[in-house]
């Protein structure tokens, strides 16, 4: 057998390896409880909640560098509010947020011009890994991927057959069985997608997933609509 046919089979091998325990210990949410729900679980709101406390902060100007992969941007670019998320597709609390905070921080925020939202990778098993290949892959329709991946995360991140699930998942997103393990078996796009978790390790102390950067001051967990709002809404009035 070819070297060139053994790495093929070795890493679109990715997607049929369970998730790791580590993925799922390091998806962590540091707010409420009411926020620990899984996808599809409404969390708790108030009528008025305070802004969650910053655990630190980083340099905008050294956060929004070029890194491996090309920032895939949401928003208008003279936003006054910047958001950069760090996410594992694996991880509950990632999809907990995508679910039910992102969709209306998007129309509140991102459509009205007040939010310039990025997504980074930092996959913490090969399962993620494979999610965000696929995104990347997907070309224009990274985020409608990423979407649909937290979405679907119960149908294809904890089943036995995991590559099974996800071709069947991109096959809607326009993906044929050649273009998808075209994906999944190129080199190049993981080590990339690797490096921008290696970066965001290193340079910015990513340890636990969600992790967001709102203007530059750091938050985890899987925020609510009500607890983000908070932020912005004081960033807004600065």
């Amino acid at each position: 057998m070819s070297e060139m046919i053994q790495r093929r089979r070795l890493l679109l091998s990715m997607a049929a390896l369970p998730a790791l325990g580590l993925g799922l210990a390091a998806c962590s949410d540091t707010n409420a409880e009411a926020n620990a729900g899984k996808p599809g679980t409404d969390p708790v709101t108030t009528a008025s909640v305070d802004a969650p406390a910053s655990t630190g902060s980083v340099d905008m100007e050294k956060l929004l560098e070029e890194g491996a992969l090309e920032d895939k941007v949401l928003g208008d670019e003279n936003a006054p509010v910047t958001i950069v998320e760090y996410a594992s597709m694996t991880c509950s609390h990632c999809a907990t947020f995508h679910v039910r905070t992102y969709p209306e921080l998007k129309k509140k925020y991102i459509d009205t011009g007040k939010v310039r939202f990025i997504m980074r990778e930092f996959p913490f098993d090969p399962r993620a890994e494979a999610g965000f290949m696929l995104a990347r892959c997907s070309g224009d329709n990274y985020h409608a991927m990423v979407d649909v991946l937290f979405k679907q995360q119960n149908n294809w991140a904890p089943v036995q057959d995991a590559q099974t699930a996800l071709l069947n998942i991109s096959k809607l997103a326009g993906f044929s069985k050649e273009s998808f393990e075209a994906c999944l078996t190129d080199q190049e796009l993981l080590t990339k997608v690797r490096a921008v978790r290696t970066r965001g390790a290193e340079e910015f102390g990513i340890d636990a997933t969600p992790t967001f950067f709102i203007n530059g001051k750091k938050y985890s967990g899987a925020l609510s609509i009500d607890e983000i709002s908070a932020v912005i809404d004081g960033m807004l009035q600065e």
